[in-house]
């Protein structure tokens, strides 16, 4: 088994798909089953918490990144295998990037949308070559990857842009992705 690690970008709420929560709970499993850590915002909320109780049950190693001033509005989930807190959202991405190997996406909302779009960034500017790949559950992200085509059609970026991003429509298809990522 190898030690990957995984980090997970997901929302802080539910959302109003069940399959959000079905999915995150078979990331969590899913990770946890390969031996591979879940680096994740730390918080117990949400599709934060769901993918990293699941991964916690199924026996996986958890690395949680939360800063200060979300402690108690993400609760903070304290029983990870690893806990950071930073004092900063964007030391917060920075230390869960430096820490994993690949990076999911799942449904989330402004901060799930800024922790993606950094890491694009990230990536176009060559500061990583870590794979990108969106849980695009019920097609939640064909806006975005409809946004992202329609900035490469009109000019502002590279058509390889659109090479940096992978999208799987359910946790065994994202799993595939990596798998084939990482290998």
């Amino acid at each position: 088994m190898s030690t990957s690690s995984i980090c997970v970008y997901c929302g802080s709420r539910k959302g109003g798909n069940p399959l959000f929560t079905s999915e995150a709970e078979a990331l969590g499993q899913a990770l946890a089953k390969e031996g591979w850590r879940l680096v994740y915002g730390a918080g117990d909320v949400g599709l934060m918490g769901t993918v990293a109780r699941a991964a916690q049950a199924a026996g996986g190693e958890t690395f949680g990144v939360i800063p200060t001033h979300l402690l108690q509005l993400e609760v903070g989930k304290t029983d990870l295998t690893r806990f950071v807190i930073t004092e900063t959202m964007h030391e917060r991405k920075k230390v869960m990037l430096m820490n994993a190997d690949a990076v999911v996406v799942m449904p989330g909302g402004a901060g799930s949308l800024d922790e993606f779009f950094e890491v694009l960034t990230w990536r176009q500017l060559g500061l990583h070559q870590k794979p990108i790949i969106l849980l695009d559950v019920a097609g939640y992200w064909e806006p975005l990857q409809a946004l992202m085509r329609h900035v490469v059609d009109n000019g502002f970026a590279d058509g390889s842009l659109l090479d940096f991003v992978q999208a799987g429509g359910s946790a065994d298809e994202v799993m595939t992705l990596l798998r084939r990522a990482l290998s």
